[in-house]
């Protein structure tokens, strides 16, 4: 069993995410011909519930493991040992990807980089629809782009236009729209407000706060602490591939029980003055 810290006052109801017993490894390159591969441990013995509604944040340095954890919980890598299930379902990496739809159909993704992760060659109605065609879901996609644009906050106009003609911030909303088009029950943001800007960011943040609120169950992985403490009910701590410290953030980030949590919250800088 993992060494995290846990709150004792933890609900009780069957957790929407459940991971027990997460490994993950990889064989390093080779540095000479012949040379021994060695094996590196990206995820070591982790356990994760994430109950339905509520938003988790994971924090912890680089190479602590989060971005591994969000790829083994939506199926996109297979653990080298241990189970993932979403809403009492197996999670089974090697099925085929016919087999995963229904993992696809409950879960949305955001990623980090909005320049990146939008395809230049198609107009923003065909992006924002991508899941609504990939999965089959009947009804007016054209009415569903619209409505989803204007929740993000976009002119529903702008459908016929390409990523190129908007500015970051647009782009990572486009992102946003595309992720929540297909109504998914849990939302994943792997660092999806870094490559913004400070105003920027918090409108992304208050459209993750505003989903939150509908029930969405989010998953939010980032560097930012100020972000996780005014966006998540429940934040996880990580390092070296391991969950040293899970619970209710208030408690987590104000009265940290694990040295590591205390270390990483004493590293954030403060403003002289404040």
């Amino acid at each position: 069993m993992s060494d995290v810290t846990t709150n004792p006052d933890e609900a009780s109801a069957p957790p929407l995410i459940r991971a027990r017993g997460l490994r993950r490894e990889y064989l390093a390159a080779r540095k000479e011909p012949f040379a021994r591969r060695t094996r590196t441990v990206a995820l070591d013995d982790v356990d994760l519930d994430v109950a339905a509604g509520r938003a988790l944040g994971i924090i912890g340095e680089s190479g602590s493991g989060k971005s591994t954890l969000i790829r083994l919980l939506l199926g996109l890598d297979r653990p080298t040992a241990g189970t993932v299930s979403v809403g009492g379902r197996p999670v089974e990496a090697s099925a085929s990807a016919r087999a995963l739809h229904w993992l696809r159909r409950e879960t949305g993704l955001v990623f980090q980089d909005p320049y990146a992760s939008l395809d230049p060659r198609q107009s923003v109605g065909r992006i924002v629809s991508e899941p609504l065609r990939a999965l089959g879901i009947a009804g007016d996609h054209r009415a569903r782009v619209a409505e989803v644009l204007g929740r993000v906050g976009l002119d529903p106009a702008m459908a016929d236009r390409y990523p190129h003609e908007f500015s970051g911030g647009q782009r990572q909303r486009v992102a946003l729209a595309r992720a929540i088009a297909h109504r998914p029950r849990i939302l994943v943001g792997d660092e999806p407000m870094s490559a913004l800007d400070v105003t920027v960011r918090a409108q992304i943040l208050d459209l993750l706060r505003e989903l939150s609120a509908d029930g969405m169950t989010l998953v939010l992985v980032s560097h930012d602490i100020g972000v996780v403490q005014n966006l998540c009910d429940d934040v996880a701590v990580m390092t070296e591939g391991r969950i040293v410290e899970h619970g209710p953030t208030a408690r987590v980030l104000h009265h940290p029980a694990h040295e590591y949590t205390q270390r990483l919250l004493a590293a954030i800088p403060v403003i002289p003055g404040r």
